[in-house]
């Protein structure tokens, strides 16, 4: 009995010593429920069909009628097949080179240029897609940049339109994206790496190994836990392929391998106001990208990977 007093005595004590900490955590508590727990209760939409002037209470419930007519139309399923093509080129492309690029980073020796060239591949990521889209028009425009390198060296006779090309299509918005945030995703891997043990590389000197092999047989293997990690939480996003740089760069003669999700959803939900079906297809790529955080965690976990949990 006196254990147990005790106990409630120092329980009582900490949330008295703790209590500026606690506060802040209720606020963070209450601003997730209230912003990203409360809209979900919109997702009954997806199982109505939703009338604004009857509201969520009022409109009539038709079960899963939406989901069947998006799972039955052909625009919807290859609207999949892109989303999930240029998600996964994205990830593959961007993860790849956000890892590159660190380790050529840090092979730098020269802290001075190591900083310039590590700051100055931050500025990307801070400018908006009409702004890099417009880069690429201008650059990949039959006078741009791109044609008149490719007329220089005899590639092409005649300028190449890019933009009505479907096959180029995913291979550009590929291309925006590492080159968009290739440095920003550095980052995490660079603090991976200056973490490394620096006795890992002075016994691999005295083995004799060079700079290509210590990158082989240090660099990479130390920081694998933190790609693993990454990679595990990045691949939910394979459906969040994007909307702006698809938008933005896509037209009429590549519109059958431009439109994502996203789209769908604003051409549906925004300008044909069928909330309904919009919200069953947002409801349809958060459970995707549930399964497959949920599937390559189990995986990595069996393996003896490192896991999320």
């Amino acid at each position: 009995m006196k254990e147990n007093q005790q106990k409630v005595k120092m329980s009582w004590a900490e949330i008295k010593r703790q209590k500026s900490l606690l506060i802040i955590s209720a606020v963070m508590v209450v601003y997730g429920i209230v912003f990203y727990y409360w809209p979900l209760t919109g997702w009954v939409m997806a199982f109505q069909n939703y009338k604004p002037k009857n509201g969520l209470f009022g409109s009539q419930f038709i079960g899963l009628a939406k989901f069947k007519f998006l799972f039955s139309d052909p625009t919807f399923l290859r609207v999949i097949r892109n989303t999930f093509c240029m998600g996964l080129l994205n990830l593959i492309s961007t993860t790849f080179m956000a890892i590159l690029f660190a380790v050529l980073l840090n092979e730098i020796r020269h802290r001075f240029v190591q900083k310039a060239v590590q700051t100055i591949s931050y500025l990307p990521h801070f400018l908006s897609w009409i702004i890099v889209t417009g880069i690429l028009h201008d650059a990949l425009s039959s006078t741009g940049i791109v044609n008149d390198m490719l007329m220089f060296f005899g590639i092409v006779d005649k300028p190449v339109n890019f933009f009505s090309k479907p096959g180029a299509f995913w291979p550009i918005v590929a291309f925006a994206n590492c080159w968009k945030e290739t440095g920003w995703n550095a980052i995490v891997y660079l603090a991976a790496i200056t973490a490394i043990d620096p006795s890992l590389y002075e016994a691999a000197t005295i083995d004799g190994a060079g700079r290509v092999q210590k990158i082989f047989y240090v660099t990479l293997p130390s920081i694998k836990p933190t790609i693993m990690v990454l990679l595990i939480m990045n691949i939910g996003n394979v459906l969040n392929a994007g909307f702006e740089v698809q938008y933005l760069l896509g037209n009429g003669l590549v519109q059958k391998v431009s439109q994502t999700i996203d789209i769908y959803v604003l051409n549906w939900g925004i300008s044909q106001n069928d909330f309904s079906l919009g919200t069953a297809a947002g409801i349809f790529k958060s459970f995707v990208s549930i399964i497959l955080i949920v599937i390559f965690n189990t995986w990595a976990k069996r393996t003896g990977e490192e896991s999320l949990y």
